[in-house]
């Protein structure tokens, strides 16, 4: 079983529910345990976070076998009325390629999340 993350105090630019969601863009087939460590949640929250996406439209899977597939609905708008017309697509392509920046490493599926609206 994998380690609760070190707690945050204070406040961040970037929600939970958006870092979860630049993950699932960045790696469709990525665990729930791995969201976890990534993000820094704890494995009870990305599953909430998951669902209340699924519930909003912005996110669905397919299972196989033990493996989930996750698949964005990218051009669902963002819900705060000071973001309103913009996609979630134009959201991760920032998140994602900052992700990938900071790292150093390239996203993990086959195709660079800006393309993100083209591919789902």
């Amino acid at each position: 079983m994998a380690a609760v993350p070190e707690s945050h105090s204070g406040w961040t630019f970037i929600t939970s529910h958006a870092r979860v969601l630049a993950a699932i863009a960045d790696n469709p087939n990525i665990r729930i345990r791995e969201i976890a460590a990534h993000c820094r949640l704890t494995e009870r929250a990305v599953s909430r976070i998951i669902s209340d996406l699924e519930q909003g439209g912005y996110l669905s899977h397919t299972r196989q076998g033990r493996t989930n597939t996750y698949r964005i609905g990218p051009d669902k708008v963002l819900r705060h009325p000071a973001e309103a017309g913009l996609p979630v697509a134009s959201l991760l392509s920032l998140l994602v390629q900052d992700e990938t920046e900071r790292t150093g490493t390239p996203a993990t599926h086959e195709q660079h999340p800006a393309d993100i609206t083209a591919a789902r």
